[in-house]
């Protein structure tokens, strides 16, 4: 919204007294900023000191907040020296250097605030706009898919990161995000937008560090009720198997250890029950936790009780990559029926093709297929006896993520490259699920674009072109390069763009 007031404005002739209020507003955002610094530390601090306390509990959302920390941190640092570059365009290169080493902040001392040219010359015509949109964009979308669970922050966050084409004054029509922040604006009025794009950062990362905070319940103790419960593996069981279940005491202090009682008799201190599976149909227990009342010291009991049943064997059908099939895509089963050897199981399916290969099936559904079905025979007693099916649902492949690969090292834009990384000339762009994916596919990049400084060079393969090294090579630390358009072909043979990959040198 600031950004449609500023650019208002600038319809009228801008004076100094308009000029004068532009930095009385970036003064204050940047007494802002300073406000949620010191908010953000604090906030880091509390959830160290509660990780500390309780890592197990805390551990997942600690280390989200850290990406957080870094990212903000990248994208804030990243404007302040855009900013910076529109400054030594303004007042010279010369006296900006001079007042970093004095350690004030350039920005803030322009003399030209006036100056109608240099922030369209910096942020349009040499392409810096562009790429300053499309890391804003990664931020964006990185930090309202972290706040899923927050319709209220997501849309906030959405909102204020907001990169669709609007209107200025000096357009008839709707123009990019980028014409219509700089076209045209004095360098007051550019420096005080950038300064609240890096008010919004802050913000945005204190509201996503008590989010995950209030994610983690780190500090909640509010107990008012215990339970015993009685977490089976299965509470049915094949005769010749064995039965086996979690008993567990439901908010129980971890630095306390409870004691676990089956028909009687103790069992280990982890609460696992296991019994030999003879006989089949309905089995019962029952049992208590013993444990040491936190109010009062005194140990007591928390019955439970529970039940399964033992049956005959069955088939057993497991996908050994996911819970469902892909498209297009070789899905390895292991297929089985206990007590029969595999030679005499065999499969029939609907909706898709079917080969043994080794030990497994290979399953692939074809492209107009939305479930298949698997039906499982095998020979007992010398005749064929169904065993039982299952019906699976199909979906395509899921998209990857992009990334540039140099030697063992991946990089997606969470963290800075080496200028040695960058330029290795083994380097490659490709398309993964990461490291921790369920899948493992060979994805083929066909091609991408490298935005060098504003400049777009296209690679028809998955390395940089000698063209593409050349300017890369030219690259200063803290310089960026976005690698877009990146297209890919799956085992499926259908082609998919990629999202882009932003590297910033260190």
């Amino acid at each position: 919204m600031m950004y449609l007031v500023l650019t208002a404005m600038l319809a009228l002739n801008v004076s100094t007294d308009i000029l004068s209020g532009f930095s009385l507003v970036d003064k204050s955002l940047h007494s802002s900023i300073e406000a949620s610094n010191t908010r953000n530390a604090k906030l880091y601090n509390d959830f160290q000191a509660a990780n500390a306390d309780n890592p197990e509990k805390t551990q997942e959302w600690f280390d989200k907040a850290k990406e957080v920390q870094v990212r903000a941190d990248s994208l804030f640092n990243y404007i302040q020296d855009f900013k910076e570059h529109i400054a030594m365009l303004a007042d010279g290169k010369k006296k900006v250097l001079a007042l970093k080493e004095q350690g004030i902040d350039p920005t803030t001392q322009i003399e030209a605030n006036d100056n109608l040219d240099v922030t369209a010359q910096y942020a349009i015509n040499e392409g810096n706009g562009l790429v300053l949109k499309e890391i804003v964009a990664y931020y964006r979308d990185y930090a309202a898919d972290l706040a899923e669970q927050d319709a209220e922050l997501r849309s906030a966050i959405l909102q204020n990161f907001a990169t669709e084409r609007g209107w200025n004054a000096h357009e008839k029509d709707s123009c990019d995000w980028e014409v219509a922040i700089f076209d045209g604006m004095p360098v007051g009025a550019s420096i005080t937008i950038l300064t609240k794009m890096q008010n919004d950062v802050r913000s945005t990362e204190s509201q996503l560090i008590q989010y995950l905070m209030d994610r983690t319940d780190a500090g909640d103790l509010r107990v008012n009720k215990l339970n015993a419960y009685v977490i089976p593996n299965s509470n049915y069981v094949i005769r010749g198997g064995k039965y086996s279940a979690q008993i567990i005491l439901a908010a129980v202090d971890s630095t306390q250890r409870p004691e676990y009682y089956v028909e009687g008799q103790r069992i280990n201190d982890q609460g696992r029950y296991e019994v030999a599976a003879s006989g089949v149909g309905l089995k019962k227990f029952s049992g208590w936790i013993a444990y040491q009342n936190p109010s009062t010291g005194e140990m007591e009991n928390l019955p439970f009780q529970s039940e399964y049943s033992v049956g005959e064997p069955a088939v057993t059908i497991s996908n050994t990559d996911l819970n469902i099939m892909y498209r297009g895509y070789d899905n390895k089963f292991s297929i089985s029926v206990p007590g029969v050897s595999n030679d005499k199981v065999k499969i029939s399916v609907n909706g898709a093709a079917v080969r043994q290969q080794g030990g497994l099936w290979i399953i692939k559904p074809g492209d107009g297929s939305k479930n298949v079905t698997i039906s499982v025979s095998a020979e007992l007693d010398g005749r064929m006896q169904p065993m039982g099916s299952k019906e699976y649902r199909v979906k395509a492949l899921p998209k990857p993520g992009a990334y540039f690969k140099s030697g063992e090292n991946e990089y997606n834009g969470e963290k800075a490259i080496p200028r040695s990384a960058l330029l290795n000339a083994g380097g490659t762009v490709i398309a993964s699920y990461g490291p921790d994916g369920l899948l493992d596919l060979p994805f083929q990049i066909s091609g991408f674009r490298a935005n060098i400084n504003g400049v777009y060079l296209e690679s028809k393969g998955n390395k940089f072109t000698r063209e593409q090294l050349d300017r890369l090579g030219k690259l200063k630390p803290g310089n960026s390069v976005i690698i877009t358009d990146i297209r890919a072909k799956g085992p499926d043979g259908k082609e998919i763009r990629l999202s882009p990959i932003p590297l910033t040198l260190n």
